[in-house]
């Protein structure tokens, strides 16, 4: 794995770090608009990624296919959704705000649930970041090492408000600031350890680069679907999660297309 790659995983690894850290500086609950900004931020961040950095760049790889270059990446990305749909379905999580825990019954403590729900989306952002990487290898005139950057600084930029969503929440349910902050940040852990794994086995996934780049947006599309935008929905002043969201959105789009 080279300096570049490794520099990359840990980028939007530290995003998270810094918006956990934001349980030493901030009152014990997170304001209510604030919130639903930041999670309509991460949400326009994420589904932009999504399209600019996945999915394009998938069909671009595929173009061998001719008409059919929309295939690979109709597979990879369907993949993706069926995978965190059984992910939910499995894993006990509860979500931001929500009463009821989601997926398997179990006795797990209620800070942990909400760790898990945030841990279950990072992974595949991880593997976003560690699979445009490993393209950038396979297809230099497609995936440039400044592109695969763009998506890394992109994750790690919505990982900061994730970050804060996930210790701000926890310090109001009781937990120490060090405990919330650690505990925040282990919840980004899974990026770096995904995106390692990706690159790690990159020779082996070559040829299956635009599945594994689509499958990727699939997975990053349902968090965004399913959880980041009803989240951000509940209450009132939802139209301030929309204006978050496209200016998340504008922005990856401004990074991918400018450094990219």
């Amino acid at each position: 794995m080279d300096k570049s790659a490794i520099i990359g995983l840990v980028i939007p690894f530290i995003g998270t770090t810094l918006g956990s850290a934001m349980v030493y500086f901030m009152k014990d609950q997170l304001n209510k608009l604030l919130e639903k900004v930041l999670l309509g931020f991460a949400g326009g961040v994420m589904m932009a990624a999504s399209v600019w950095s996945l999915l394009i760049p998938a069909m671009e790889l595929s173009k061998d296919w001719g008409k059919l270059a929309f295939v690979p990446s109709v597979i990879g990305f369907s993949l993706g959704i069926l995978m965190l749909l059984v992910i939910d379905q499995l894993v006990p999580h509860l979500h931001l705000e929500a009463t009821t825990p989601e997926g398997r019954p179990s006795h797990l403590k209620k800070t942990t649930m909400m760790i898990l729900a945030v841990t279950i989306h990072n992974f595949p952002e991880g593997m976003a970041v560690g699979v445009v990487f490993a393209a950038t290898a396979a297809a230099h005139s497609v995936m440039s090492v400044s592109a695969a950057f763009a998506l890394a600084l992109g994750i790690a930029i919505q990982n900061f408000p994730e970050g804060a969503i996930i210790s701000m929440p926890l310090r109001a349910e009781g937990v120490s600031k060090n405990k919330a902050f650690v505990m925040g940040t282990l919840s980004g852990i899974v990026e770096p350890i995904g995106g390692a794994l990706v690159i790690l086995l990159a020779h082996i996934m070559l040829p299956w680069i635009p599945y594994f780049l689509s499958f990727a947006a699939g997975a990053m599309v349902y968090v965004v679907v399913e959880e980041l935008i009803p989240e951000a929905s509940v209450g009132e002043h939802s139209n301030i999660a929309t204006i978050g969201f496209a200016v998340g959105f504008a922005l990856m789009m401004i990074l991918d297309v400018a450094l990219g």
